[in-house]
């Protein structure tokens, strides 16, 4: 077994444990998108981060050294850049997201390995992500994804309360019908996951490198990997 699908060293699973048997109750799969459902080498958050700033720079007046700041901040602060503009100055959210998702997804590839370890997954499957959904659909498209989720959840579906606030996620699975006991999440930054371990979800970290936090189950550098593992007879 590779590093790929190990345990955080939060968890206290053993190295030679059973996923297929840890994962038998969950029937609900909920993935984040971006550096989630394609590898952060995509660097598709450079593109959307420049037109952040550009947005930033034009909505508040201030330079690019400024406007990249606030953009920073805001997400550390808030969740999401989006967050801090519209708590802090009262920017409409529909042209935000229209402007910064309008990014070139060229570069994508299909990626057949991944399709098929999540339509073998037992149950309900969905995307929710901080970005817009019709962003998210393009990017599940590029990646040959199309046809595998029940739902795909943006920003705007919990009407632009950014994760990891808990309101985001509890109006999400609401919407969704997913009883987090029951459920899995898959997700790209580490603090997100906090909320839904603490709701009863199995959380899984997938990222290059792992985060040794007590909120996190799993870590995988290897999506695809990790669920043939989950899934196999």
């Amino acid at each position: 077994m590779t590093d790929s699908t190990a345990p955080a060293p939060a968890s206290a699973a053993p190295a030679d444990r059973d996923l297929a048997a840890e994962f038998a109750h969950v029937d609900a799969w909920v993935f984040d998108l971006d550096n989630t459902l394609y590898p952060p080498e995509a660097r598709l958050f450079d593109q959307i981060e420049v037109k952040m700033t550009d947005f930033v720079m034009r909505s508040l007046g201030v330079d690019r050294a400024r406007a990249d700041h606030l953009r920073n901040h805001y997400w550390q602060l808030y969740g999401t850049t989006l967050a801090g503009l519209m708590h802090e100055h009262d920017v409409d959210p529909a042209p935000y997201l229209h402007e910064v998702h309008e990014i070139s997804l060229d570069h994508l590839v299909k990626d057949d390995a991944l399709r098929e370890g999540i339509d073998a997954l037992p149950g309900r499957k969905i995307v929710y992500t901080n970005g817009s959904a019709p962003y998210a659909t393009r990017v599940i498209e590029a990646r040959g994804l199309t046809g595998l989720f029940d739902g795909v959840y943006g920003v705007e579906h919990a009407e632009f309360h950014p994760k990891p606030r808990g309101e985001a996620f509890n109006r999400i699975f609401a919407q969704a019908e997913i009883e987090p006991t029951r459920g899995a999440m898959f997700e790209d930054d580490a603090r997100n996951l906090r909320h839904p371990h603490a709701l009863g979800m199995k959380t899984v970290h997938v990222a290059p490198a792992p985060a040794p936090e007590d909120h996190i189950h799993y870590h995988t550098a290897d999506l695809a990997a990790f669920l043939r593992e989950i899934t196999r007879d």
